[in-house]
Formats: C-alpha cells, sequence, structure tokens
C-alpha cells in the first residue's frame, strides 16, 4: 500500500527553521525570481506560490516538476542572500510511504534460541542488490505469523514514488536470509502496533 504525501507537483526544500522564515518573508519576490529564471531558461513551468510545511519550504508549481525544473530551482536557491546555504539541503521531489513484507523466515535465529535479529535483516537488505535505491522510512518491525507457529513476518516501511514504483518492482522478489528464502509480499495495512506475546492481539 503507499500512503500519498505532497504531489508532484510541488518542490521540497529541507532547511533550518530559521532559514525558511526568512525565506518565505519575501516570498512574492522569490516566485517572481523564480519564474524569471524559468523563462530565462526557456521551461514551461510557472511558480505558484510558496509555504512552509514543518520546517521546510514548499515551492508549488502549476505542473509536474522536471529534473531540470528542480536543478533551476536549486540554483536560485543557492544563491538565495536571505538564507546561510550551510543550513539548507537540495530541493527534491515529494515522496510517498509505501508497505510491504517480508515472509518465509523463522522467528528464531537458527544458531540461538533468540528473536530474529532485524539488525542483521537489515544489513542482509543494504547487501542486496534488489534493495539497491531502497531507502527505509522507519525501523523494520516483526511479529509472529501465529501463537504457535515458528515463522515470522517482517513490516518495511520505505520511501517510494507517487506511483509506488519502487514498492512495485520488489513485490514477489526473492532473496535469502540464512537458509531461508524470503519472499516480499504487498501488504494493505501497516504494523503500527506491536503483538502482545501472551494473547498475540
Amino acid at each position: 500500500m503507499t500512503t500519498k504525501r505532497l504531489s508532484h507537483k510541488q518542490v521540497i526544500v529541507p532547511m533550518s527553521i530559521d532559514n525558511a522564515k526568512n525565506f518565505v518573508k519575501d516570498s512574492s519576490i522569490h516566485i517572481v525570481n523564480i519564474n524569471r529564471s524559468f523563462k530565462n531558461i526557456k521551461l514551461d513551468i510557472m511558480a505558484d506560490f510558496i509555504h512552509i510545511d514543518n520546517k521546510d519550504i514548499v515551492i508549488s508549481t502549476n505542473k509536474v516538476v522536471s529534473s531540470l525544473d528542480l536543478q533551476s530551482i536549486k540554483k536560485y536557491v543557492k544563491n538565495a542572500h536571505c538564507i546561510e546555504a550551510e543550513h539548507t539541503e537540495s530541493p527534491r521531489l515529494s515522496q510517498s510511504n509505501s508497505y510491504l513484507n517480508i515472509i518465509g523466515i523463522l522467528y528464531l535465529a537458527e544458531q540461538s534460541n533468540s528473536h530474529i535479529s532485524l539488525d542483521d535483516i537489515e544489513k542482509i537488505l543494504k547487501s542486496n542488490h534488489i534493495f539497491n535505491n531502497i531507502v527505509l522510512a522507519s525501523k523494520l518491525r516483526v511479529i509472529k505469523v501465529s501463537p504457535k507457529s515458528d515463522m515470522a513476518i517482517v513490516w518495511i516501511n520505505i520511501w517510494d514514488t507517487q506511483s509506488g514504483t519502487k514498492a512495485k518492482s520488489l513485490i514477489n522478489r526473492r532473496f535469502n536470509i540464512e537458509s531461508f528464502i524470503a519472499i516480499i509480499c504487498d501488504t494493505n495495512m501497516n504494523s503500527r502496533v506491536p503483538q502482545y506475546k501472551n494473547c498475540w492481539k
């Protein structure tokens, strides 16, 4: 399942809260200057307005932002005199959260009688080529399939595109965890509440 965030008609510029407040004070001037820079390099896009979301600046545009549009905004923000460049990150498009789970692995580690290590699973994910360019949006979670089962489900939450492209590329892929073949599945929920180990509710 993919959870929508901001649209791709919006550019996020992460920065310190002081930078954000200073930048938004002159938002009307910045809109004019950004649009002038678009026009100078013949880009068919216009910035509509600027606002603060948390501590980030969000620049809303009239159409979906391309990589060239993003570079133009990056150049403008980098040279803006009202902010400190060292407290400003590169502009980026918004992302969504996609939720998946991994099945087919033991709840207890093979070599010991201890709970499966999420750190070990995370290292395996990072070293496996199918997870190239995949970034976790939160820590992994593990639960038992059922009270009597010795198998586990690992829930993963990844940063994804608005259309869920990264999640789609992972669904039904297989990889090894120890001697087990793990399978990545789509899921319609995110396990935010831990399972109780007595009643398993």
